[in-house]
């Protein structure tokens, strides 16, 4: 689809769980959108595999051409619950914003997220904050949200402990 110059960029709010809904009906209304997915590690019933998740769990891109197409129809579409909106206009995001997601995406059009944990299984740690503070104990993996799995020695026995990313460091 050719961009013309009046195109810009909304954010838009869908319904829970409604994102391929809303990109459906946005598409068949002659809108682009961009909905930045990727993949999640899921474990359930002894396997491992991988989901595609969006990125911005109930938001996605549409572009919408000034000149051409009216943006209040958004409001209307199935699967949407609104778009969002500085004041009375819908707030324009920054081109450069998704130019960095689209960066980020590899060759299946999945956003890569970082790397992995930067610690390995095993590596002492210490706890810098919170209710653990100064207690050393081992690296265990990472959980979601970037907290991190830790084992603590407390009373003679293993414990486990889930902490944000940054209360931990290598000790």
């Amino acid at each position: 689809m050719n961009k013309v110059i009046d195109a810009q960029w909304y954010v838009v709010q869908t319904r829970v769980n409604g994102e391929v809904k809303a990109a459906q009906n946005l598409l068949r209304q002659g809108y682009e959108i961009y909905l930045p997915r990727y993949l999640r590690r899921r474990r359930h019933a002894r396997k491992v595999d991988f989901v595609a998740r969006p990125l911005f769990p109930r938001y996605m891109f549409v572009l919408v051409d000034a000149a051409t197409q009216r943006w209040r129809s958004i409001q209307s579409t199935q699967g949407v619950t609104r778009l969002v909106c500085n004041g009375e206009e819908p707030a324009v995001v920054a081109a450069n914003v998704l130019g960095a997601l689209r960066a980020r995406e590899d060759e299946s059009g999945f956003v890569r997220m970082d790397a992995g944990p930067p610690f390995a299984r095993g590596d002492k740690v210490r706890v810098l904050g919170g209710a653990f503070a100064m207690n050393s104990g081992l690296f265990d993996g990472m959980s979601d949200h970037d907290r991190v799995a830790i084992l603590l020695d407390m009373l003679g026995r293993k414990v486990r402990v889930h902490l944000n990313l940054d209360l931990v460091v290598a000790a």
